[in-house]
């Protein structure tokens, strides 16, 4: 009875004591694993907010570039790192297409991770080569269906975004296009360049120079609203396939254990970050759009990410690795 009791006492205290803890945070620097190499736009998305980040702190938010394993290894780093809020993953739509893409991922995203704020959205964009006689969607979808098994389009990977916005449309438009992976991005667009393949999807920021110069046509963007980058090209939803959303997006995610009130200062600060002048302008002009909300917004989106791209994947026939 008196173990069980002082361990009562032990407990009520260390309860008591973690908002005062939470105060105090953070006393140290903290880190943000990116499973990404650096320079892409998950790199500067952390980057950025982690500069501003460490105003607000008073302490550095350190950038850290674990890629691999399809953003396995720098994923399952943080998920089975100390719960202690000094290390976060900045996470994108990998973590939750890893979940039905690999037959036993290292990780769980809804077990091992607390979501902690949704921080940008991006959209996939179709493009396709000037030689394609289609110019919008409704005339791809007719090419697509008179000539089945006979279009091709690039991604920059297997399991990419990228693939899985193709998957999708294939699912939705009910037409049989064939799926032809890069390693990367910056192959899959000079393959598209060249005519070798008709179509392609891809974030916009690598797209813009190419539309502009008229090297490409886009047909649709992958967002439910148009993009201020490139405000000329339709959504999926208005050109006829409703409900059609194809985003890329990053977010930071904490193990899970990490203590509720250094997730919600987290969620907090980024929060006001996101709404900030020079981010909202920032991002914009990288075809990006800051997000922000809650962290049960960020839950949710993460869980419908996951059904959503679950079903694409087997639709596909896509077997886990």
């Amino acid at each position: 009875m008196k173990i069980s009791v002082h361990s009562l006492a032990l407990a009520a205290a260390l309860v008591a004591a973690l908002p005062a803890f939470a105060q105090n945070y953070p006393m140290r620097a903290a880190r943000v694993i990116v499973p990404y190499a650096a320079g892409g736009n998950t790199d500067i998305t952390a980057r950025a907010i982690g500069a501003k980040l460490a105003d607000v702190f008073g302490q550095q938010v350190i950038v850290d570039n674990r890629p691999g394993g399809a953003t396995n290894i720098g994923s399952d780093l943080v998920a089975k790192a100390a719960p202690d809020g000094y290390t976060l993953l900045m996470g994108g739509a990998s973590n939750a297409i890893n979940m039905s893409l690999f037959a036993k991922p290292p990780y769980s995203t809804q077990r091992d991770f607390a979501p902690v704020i949704l921080c940008v959205k991006g959209a996939n964009v179709l493009t396709v080569h000037p030689s394609l006689p289609a110019r919008s969607l409704k005339e791809l979808i007719a090419l697509a269906r008179a000539q089945p098994g006979q279009l091709n389009f690039a991604s920059s990977g297997i399991g990419s975004s990228n693939q899985m916005a193709g998957e999708l449309m294939k699912l939705m438009a009910k037409v049989n296009i064939v799926h032809v992976p890069y390693k990367g991005n910056a192959p899959a667009i000079t393959d598209t360049l060249a005519g070798h393949v008709e179509m392609m999807f891809s974030g916009v920021p690598a797209l813009v120079p190419h539309l502009k110069s008229g090297r490409l046509r886009a047909i649709a963007i992958g967002s439910l609203k148009r993009f201020p980058a490139i405000p000329q090209v339709p959504t999926f939803d208005e050109s006829g396939l409703k409900g059609y959303e194809a985003t890329t997006w990053f977010g930071l995610m904490a193990p899970v254990k990490t203590p509720r009130e250094i997730v919600a200062r987290w969620n907090a600060e980024v929060d006001k970050i996101l709404a900030s002048a020079d981010i909202q302008s920032r991002f914009g002009g990288m075809g990006l759009e800051p997000s922000g909300g809650s962290q049960e917004a960020f839950g949710r989106f993460i869980a419908a990410e996951i059904a959503k791209y679950a079903k694409v994947i087997k639709a596909a026939g896509i077997k886990p690795q």
